[in-house]
């Protein structure tokens, strides 16, 4: 495992490791150890993954398990941001080593990326004060579909594999390590050059590869579910949900398309990031 020359050059690093209970927990520990940021943590095998809510996350070799630590990035009200970045270099890098793009490549919010409607990457943020007034540790993990593809999942699933034989997790993380550093410098200039919307052009970005704008949609939130038309993001990432009942604004939840809805799976089930 390599990063690109380029991604090198721009100070990222990298620890590879042949397993681990969770890269994202390896980041995390990092930080508490001082590290500057930067650092991505690749392993083939990851022994206690998780995903969003908790969810148990199993993750044999073959397939992508990365975290990427960064140490204050921004400010702490800014750093979901850096999910729809994150979901940006995720884009570009599968499109690169499959050559396929939007709309058969698709970002699902807030996290999964979907190609042919099936899900092949999803990603985790967490944030983490150090210490009392300290500085933010920002914790990125990827878990992309390279080898194949989990089941049990609420919708479809696919492995890069079968649409590209031979394609390889070390293809897809030089990808996504060297698109990652891309996306990552336009967001921070775009922040200190875009002070009345610095999020603007990173959601013009991600809502142009986006799966599922105008169509109707159903998200599950801890208070129940809600249907209506998924119209937008606003300029600070919250998925906007028309009903007739007006807009409302979303901060956070599960979305389905009714057209790739399987047997909803039961809570904790999952072998992905999500």
């Amino acid at each position: 495992m390599h990063l690109a020359p380029e991604t090198e050059s721009a100070g990222y690093r990298l620890l590879s490791l042949e397993a681990t209970g969770s890269t994202n927990d390896d980041a995390l520990a990092a930080a508490r150890n001082g590290d500057p940021g930067q650092l991505w943590i690749v392993a083939a095998e990851q022994r206690a993954g998780r995903g969003r809510h908790g969810r148990q996350w199993t993750s044999p070799p073959g397939n992508l398990y990365a975290s990427l630590l960064l140490v204050d990035p921004c400010e702490a009200h800014q750093a979901p941001q850096l999910g729809f970045v994150a979901g940006l270099a995720l884009h570009e890098a599968v499109e690169a080593v499959t050559g396929l793009g939007h709309p058969r490549l698709a970002l699902k919010w807030p996290n999964d990326l979907l190609l042919n409607g099936a899900k092949v990457s999803g990603l985790l943020l967490e944030g983490h004060r150090l210490a009392p007034g300290g500085p933010l540790a920002v914790v990125i993990g990827f878990g992309v579909n390279a080898a194949f593809a989990p089941t049990g999942m609420p919708y479809p699933a696919l492995a890069l594999q079968s649409i590209r034989p031979g394609l390889v997790r070390e293809d897809v993380f030089r990808a996504l390590s060297s698109a990652f550093a891309s996306a990552y410098s336009a967001w921070r200039k775009a922040t200190r050059m875009n002070a009345a919307d610095p999020f603007g052009p990173i959601r013009r970005l991600w809502l142009e590869r986006a799966a599922g704008i105008g169509q109707e949609v159903t998200l599950r939130l801890p208070s129940g579910e809600k249907s209506g038309i998924f119209d937008g993001l606003d300029r600070y990432g919250r998925l906007q949900l028309k009903s007739s009942a007006g807009v409302e604004l979303i901060d956070a939840g599960d979305l389905y398309f009714p057209n790739l809805q399987h047997d909803i799976a039961k809570p904790g089930a999952g072998t992905t990031r999500s």
